[in-house]
């Protein structure tokens, strides 16, 4: 199926399926899921940071299955090395060559399972990848897969064992997200569906593949942005760096991320332009993660995300004309 840029409905009932089809593994949490999928269209990554169990690696294995893209699972340790994740240069006795073997950051998503077990020399090693989408080894440049993209997790309560991820690297995620708890309903839909299907594994129907996940990239590049609503998102970006407790604000890469992950949500919801709303559903996922907090704030129980929802309170919205 061909995409029409300008046929809006059509891209966001392509969406809907990714969601529905989803949502046969994923019981509830479709705000999260639509914020991973953002993720994805919108060209960046995600970080889910949630306690064990709440279906992280499902939801990247569901949104591999229906997006059908190439996943590779990396698991985070301590011992791990840098070429464990960008591959290595191999002698060949056979042919007496010097061979590079790819490692598991060549897939077009690109699982990272407890990012913060990882020591910052292996963590380095995911920065170019995640920037440049290209690995450098030996010298020689390897270009990564096209569409990339590394949603990685981490455990936000357990420290013992861990190197907390640099501003750096954090500043490299698109978007940062939490799945939470399931409901009381939606929990024993898990059990109750589990107990029917006889099997752990879910088959889900493959509704995009790489070329269509590519047109829908370019059709959110096409989404429209006006003056008033591209100044909001701005002073909501600049309105971090100034607010109370704040020692690091959110910098001009956030403001794009969020441009970018605006642009992709109006493309979901069969819209061709941006709206303020699409600023407030995503400046908290996208923003947050970016700030540097005085102790102070930390001791009092704020967190960035009260201070991105602050800064929306401040910022006057801009009123469309008839």
């Amino acid at each position: 199926m061909s995409l029409d840029v300008s046929n809006a409905e059509e891209v966001g009932q392509l969406a809907g399926e990714v969601l529905d089809e989803m949502g046969r593994a994923i019981v509830g949490k479709r705000d999260a899921v639509s914020l991973v999928l953002v993720g994805l269209l919108g060209g960046g990554h995600v970080l889910l940071e949630d306690v064990p169990g709440t279906a992280k690696t499902t939801i990247v294995r569901a949104l591999a299955q229906v997006c059908g893209l190439r996943m590779s699972r990396i698991q985070f340790t301590p011992d791990l090395m840098p070429a464990d994740v960008t591959g290595s240069v191999v002698y060949d006795r056979a042919t007496s060559d010097l061979d590079f073997r790819p490692g598991p950051i060549f897939a077009n998503l690109v699982l990272g399972d407890e990012i913060n077990r990882a020591t910052p020399k292996t963590q380095a090693a995911m920065l170019e990848a995640m920037q440049e989408r290209q690995v450098t080894v030996e010298g020689a440049t390897y270009p990564l897969p096209s569409p990339f993209a590394v949603i990685a997790t981490q455990n936000p309560i357990e420290y013992e064992g861990t190197y907390p991820l640099p501003e750096a690297q954090l500043d490299r995620f698109m978007l940062r997200t939490s799945i939470g708890y399931p409901s009381s309903d939606d929990e024993w839909e898990i059990v109750d569906r589990r107990a029917r299907r006889g099997s752990d594994d879910v088959e889900l129907r493959a509704v995009l593949d790489n070329a269509k996940v590519l047109e829908l990239r370019r059709i959110v590049e096409a989404v429209e942005i006006d003056e008033s609503v591209g100044r909001y998102l701005v002073e909501v970006v600049r309105s971090t760096r100034g607010a109370p407790g704040v020692e690091v604000g959110a910098s001009p890469r956030a403001a794009l991320a969020l441009m970018q992950a605006c642009r992709a949500l109006a493309a979901v919801r069969s819209r061709t332009y941006v709206l303020p709303d699409d600023v407030k559903t995503l400046a908290a996922a996208c923003l947050a993660h970016r700030l540097t907090l005085r102790p102070d704030l930390w001791l009092k129980g704020t967190r960035p995300e009260d201070v991105v929802t602050s800064c929306l309170e401040k910022v006057p919205v801009p009123v469309r004309d008839e």
